[in-house]
This record gives structure tokens, sequence and C-alpha cells, in this order.
């Protein structure tokens, strides 16, 4: 057993909660526009995993449904 077995594993989705608590102030125009940049990028990583899964159920659903 290690030391990080002991501590709690964070939620789901504790990481986009703090960074929606995050304070912007502190970044400068260039940070915020690399921000935006990284949060675009992950929101289209995010629709490509969503087109993925129901892709998925589609081919499942069109397997097991024998109409």
């Amino acid at each position: 057993m290690t030391f990080e077995d002991l501590e709690p594993r964070p939620t789901r989705g504790a990481n986009l909660t703090a960074l929606t608590r995050e304070d912007l102030d502190l970044y400068s125009v260039d940070e915020l526009n690399e921000r935006i940049e990284t949060l675009n990028a992950e929101i289209e990583r995010s629709k490509r995993a969503i087109s993925g899964k129901q892709d998925k159920k589609n081919a499942a659903d069109a397997l097991f449904n024998f109409r």
C-alpha cells in the first residue's frame, strides 16, 4: 500500500468545477486567448467522444432490433 492509496479519488467533474471557479483577473489577454483555444479543443474532443458513443449505440441498436 502506498501513501497515494490513502488519498481520496477526485470526483468526476471536479477539475471542470475548479476551472470554472478560477479567477480570470490573474491572466493576461494572451493567456486568456490560449485558454479559449485549449477549451475549444476540449469541446471538440468531447463532441468526437459523443459522436463515437452514438455510433456504437446505433450499431448495437441495429444489431439487436431485428424488425
